[in-house]
């Protein structure tokens, strides 16, 4: 399969979206609203959840099922406020030391006029910022699409976890190709170059877990497990050494 054919995957229809991922793995989902600055972004759901009797927060970015939720959803492209939503969840979880869970699949940030004008670039800058050194445990999965700022925004995680027909990517390979070649027909070589993959990105060592995608019953169930296993670790180690080992993972890039 070609990195392009995972590209169409990963944008398919039928693909399970963020919502889908909180209500088979978590228990007792409660969604909060609002930045508490201008508004709420339906891009982005976010609340308090349970896992196996321990309270995490979760955060997804969402894309909608059909064309009226997608619409409503702005096709998953959140705008300042949904990252600015996230980034307030992130902090009430840092203060009562839960540990945070993302599900990204986005082709990137909403870049429309009034985005910009609320501070899009300032949104994501202040969320990685944040997310550096962020006191409490995180881990981001990737379910789809992984576009660019406005992927990595909820992704500068403890551990980074990629489905197999995932991808993730500094542009999207049609933008790629505009630039580069000035030609959309070369958008095929440009998802080789980028080297988008789930595979390419754990031989990148950008990711720690590829999971696979044979049956998404068994995939809810994977991740439950392991989230059960991993999250617990990550909670118990000591929050210097957190930060240290996070540092250390971006830094080595």
């Amino acid at each position: 399969m070609s990195a392009y054919d995972k590209v169409i995957l990963a944008r398919s229809k039928g693909r399970p979206t963020g919502v889908s991922y909180i209500e088979n793995i978590f228990n007792g989902f409660i969604e909060l609203h609002g930045d508490r600055r201008f508004g709420d972004d339906p891009a982005v759901i976010g609340g308090l959840a349970w896992l196996d009797g321990n309270p995490v927060t979760v955060i997804a970015i969402e894309k909608g099922t059909d064309t009226k939720e997608r619409l409503r959803r702005n096709f998953g492209m959140p705008n300042p406020e949904g990252y600015r939503k996230a980034l307030r969840l992130m902090k009430q979880a840092e203060k009562f030391h839960r540990p945070v869970v993302c599900f990204v699949d986005t082709s990137g940030a909403y870049c429309g006029l009034g985005a910009e004008e609320r501070g899009q670039g300032q949104a994501i800058a202040e969320n990685l910022m944040e997310l550096a050194s962020l006191r409490t445990p995180v881990v981001s999965i990737l379910v789809g699409e992984g576009g660019s700022g406005g992927a990595l925004a909820l992704a500068l995680a403890d551990q980074v976890w990629i489905l197999e027909n995932a991808v993730y990517s500094a542009i999207s390979p049609e933008g790629c190709a505009s630039i580069l070649w000035k030609d959309a027909k070369k958008v095929k070589d440009a998802a080789e170059c980028l080297k988008l993959t789930a595979q390419d990105m754990r031989e990148l060592g950008v990711v720690e877990r590829v999971i696979a995608e044979e049956d998404f019953s068994a995939v809810y169930q994977e991740m439950r497990t392991l989230l059960a296993e991993e999250l617990p670790e990550l909670v118990a180690m000591p929050t210097e050494e957190l930060l240290h080992y996070r540092y250390q993972r971006f830094r080595k890039f």
